[in-house]
């Protein structure tokens, strides 16, 4: 049955990629938040204090540029659909929702991974990968806890619920993956179903940026997302998971009545605390 499920959710993203007309899906929220992790550590606080107020996806090449990064600089590259390579100034190489059909051209020292589907996770990672962190704990009753820490990359996580594919919801099938790296806080948001309840926004802390799925539909709607992206008031906000250039503009669409967009002609960045905007913008990065 899992197998069959795959497929169809795959079938789905193809006709997507091909720029098929298909039915818009509607679906319920995940109703039942997961209960809030212990505070964070004092440290945490410190570095990302609270809020103030047929065919697969295809590899997107990445424009590789491997210069050497300043003590305070952070490069992300959009692999394609819901992945990036994070690297920081030690040349930790960080990959979110590692999966088998979009992978970055370097082998990851950290993969994270969501449950949703399998464009989001593998059960054949890498072997020689240091950590790979599953966003899924091993039932429903046990969340997965994420707080580890490699040279000059701290990645924790937050827990959120999905969809199951039943029509319920499965708890703790998601979680958004949180790098500090740089005097950044950099957030990903998986496949996230449902807004943000405030013990979650807290937990997650100040983000400077976000990458955040756009679809509409297949993640959190969006008048959802724009709900969450408000909330956590992150200066840039990168947009991944949208599969078709209409998707992606009709997200950039909504944004502009919140925030000015700037189209890169790259799908790499190099940032740092320094250069962030005084005020929070999307950052459009090719690929999709």
């Amino acid at each position: 049955m899992r197998l069959s499920v795959r497929a169809g959710i795959r079938g789905v993203v193809v006709a997507a990629l091909l720029g098929l007309a298909f039915p818009a899906i509607v679906f319920a929220q995940a109703a039942e938040q997961p209960a809030p992790k212990p505070a964070p550590p004092p440290d945490v606080a410190q570095n990302c204090p609270g809020l103030v107020a047929a065919d697969r996806p295809r590899v997107i090449p990445a424009a590789f540029d491997l210069a050497a990064l300043n003590a305070d600089q952070v490069r992300l590259t959009f692999v394609g659909h819901a992945t990036f390579l994070i690297e920081s100034p030690q040349l930790v190489r960080v990959a979110t929702d590692y999966n088998d059909y979009v992978r970055p051209p370097v082998l990851p020292d950290i993969v994270t991974m969501n449950h949703a589907h399998d464009t989001h996770f593998t059960d054949h990672p890498d072997p020689a990968i240091k950590y790979v962190l599953r966003g899924w704990g091993p039932s429903e009753t046990e969340p997965a806890i994420w707080d580890i820490k490699y040279r000059d990359v701290r990645v924790r996580n937050v827990p959120t619920n999905i969809r199951g594919f039943g029509g319920g919801t499965e708890r703790y099938g998601n979680s958004i993956f949180v790098f500090e790296i740089a005097n950044l806080c950099i957030a990903h948001l998986g496949h996230l179903h449902h807004t943000l309840t405030q013990a979650q926004l807290n937990e997650i802390g100040r983000v400077d940026v976000v990458m955040a799925p756009v679809d509409g539909s297949y993640t959190l709607d969006l008048d959802g997302m724009m709900e969450v992206l408000t909330a956590l008031k992150a200066q840039i906000i990168i947009p991944m998971h949208f599969f078709s250039p209409y998707t992606l503009a009709r997200f950039i669409d909504r944004a502009r009545q919140l925030w000015p967009v700037e189209q890169a002609e790259i799908p790499s960045v190099v940032l740092s605390k320094a250069t962030l905007p005084e005020s929070p913008k999307v950052l459009v990065l090719p690929g999709h």
